[in-house]
């Protein structure tokens, strides 16, 4: 096989979708403490997939409505997880204005590729967001 082929064959397997490198699975969500943890926001992403959700992080418990992110969160976050049955609403202007989108339950390592308008995408866009997740149903 050509040095070529090989090369868009190696491309072809990166682009595929499910393929999330060092990103956590959205089951593995979890506090210290065993609790289920609506979200995880880092500040790195990478063009190649093994290399993204880097950097700092911040985990989001579910309820957690920040109209205004901490310092130093502010159109930095470029990964992101969003934990089983649960939704991240987040919006590219502060006080929960501006361009809005949801994130259901997965594992998003490039924002970069998750558009925002007809110019822009979400990758450092992120100024307010919304995360919750249904209670845990009763045990039989």
């Amino acid at each position: 096989m050509s040095p070529l082929c090989s090369l868009l064959l190696g491309l072809a397997l990166a682009a595929v979708p499910g393929v999330r490198g060092a990103c956590p699975q959205p089951a593995d969500l979890k506090s210290a403490n065993g609790t289920r943890t609506c979200a995880k926001l880092y500040d790195k992403s990478d063009p190649y997939y093994e290399r993204c959700c880097g950097g700092a992080e911040m985990s989001v418990q579910s309820g957690t409505d920040l109209p205004y992110l901490p310092s130093g969160w502010r159109n930095v976050i470029s990964s992101l997880v969003v934990g089983l049955r649960c939704e991240l609403v987040v919006w590219s202007s502060r006080g929960k204005s501006g361009k809005r989108h949801k994130f259901s339950s997965g594992t998003y390592p490039r924002l970069e590729e998750y558009r925002r308008g007809i110019f822009g995408d979400w990758s450092n866009s992120i100024s307010s967001l919304y995360c919750r997740c249904p209670p845990p149903g009763p045990r039989p």
